[in-house]
């Protein structure tokens, strides 16, 4: 359970997990399972649940989840992702990406998403009470990205690591640039 303001010996901020159809009971995890492109298979306590598919020469990615086709398409500065079904109806919008707080737009909702901490790339799911999720790089050599998002539909939940890791990529790609 996260704590408040990232305190190990703060008051827990509580949040009631969603269970159900469309929610993630579990947190999630991506592991890279592709050196070449930005392949990850999405698994929920163990259990595959997708595979994230990130677009090769353009920013977005696509996933299929219980045989529904998702695309996200992002904008080509990378601070705008848009979450479309197969029909191309849109789901969910991500804006500001990249920046220290950025925001979720879902189901007439807003989740709001804090860089955890100027050291960090890991990206917090905030309400007024403080962090209450997180998505961050786990596992040897950082191949594995674990998201815990409380209260967001499972759709949502991809969509949103699909974003944080073209966010990343991004990242890497502008740091290699600027060192050559």
């Amino acid at each position: 359970m996260l704590r408040e303001g990232g305190d190990p010996s703060g008051p827990t901020v509580n949040t009631p997990r969603v269970a159900g159809a469309g929610y993630a009971d579990a947190m999630l995890e991506a592991h890279r399972i592709s050196s070449w492109r930005g392949r990850y298979r999405v698994s929920e306590g163990g259990r595959p649940v997708t595979v994230w598919d990130g677009a090769l020469w353009k920013r977005g990615g696509a996933f299929e989840l219980d045989g529904r086709r998702y695309e996200v398409r992002g904008n080509a500065w990378g601070t705008r992702y848009d979450l479309v079904d197969a029909a191309g109806l849109p789901v969910a919008t991500a804006d500001r990406v990249g920046r220290k707080r950025w925001t979720v737009q879902a189901g007439g909702r807003t989740y709001q998403f804090q860089r955890a901490s100027i050291w960090s790339n890991a990206q917090e799911l905030r309400n007024e009470a403080g962090p209450i999720g997180l998505v961050q790089r786990t596992g040897l050599w950082r191949r594995t990205v674990s998201a815990d998002l409380p209260g967001l539909p499972l759709p949502v939940q991809i969509f949103v690591i699909g974003v944080v890791i073209a966010m990343w990529e991004a990242q890497a790609a502008a740091a290699a640039a600027a060192s050559t």
